[in-house]
């Protein structure tokens, strides 16, 4: 009898070390993986800034140009304008599905269905369902 119990106490602590590697070594996986994901996440945080600073400028050009032209209160309006209009355009274009993306001229971006916010209502039968029979058309 002692001696089943010795092999079950080596067998559970076999389980054991087993474990104890297994969970190691996929916590040493995750680490890697996280690793590479956090150097990526940072060079897309630092992407979106310079992008942010090189609208700026360019918003800044903008109204400098129409500065030339009209008055400095005019050019940043227009320029207010124009940005408002680019924003408003790519936030519908991150959601088509909405009812009014129709409207503004964004089709074929879901993939050549229609973008008129009706998609979500199921197709009318084209004959009205029959009550009490079991058979289905063209059964005769």
């Amino acid at each position: 009898m002692q001696r089943l119990e010795h092999m079950q106490h080596l067998d559970k602590h076999l389980v054991d070390e087993l474990a104890h590697v297994a969970r190691e070594s996929v916590r040493a996986e995750l680490r890697e993986q996280t690793r590479g994901q956090r150097r990526k996440a940072a060079l897309y945080a630092g992407s979106g800034a310079a992008a942010l600073y090189a609208g700026a400028a360019v918003a800044l050009a903008v109204g400098l140009a129409l500065d030339l032209v009209l008055p400095g209160w005019a050019a940043a309006l227009v320029t207010a304008v124009i940005l408002a209009a680019v924003a408003f355009a790519l936030r519908t274009a991150a959601r088509p599905n909405t009812p009014g993306a129709a409207a503004t001229g964004v089709t074929g971006v879901t993939g050549g269905t229609k973008a008129t916010g009706s998609a979500a209502v199921p197709p009318v039968p084209s004959t009205p369902p029959t009550v009490g029979t079991d058979h289905t058309r063209g059964d005769g």
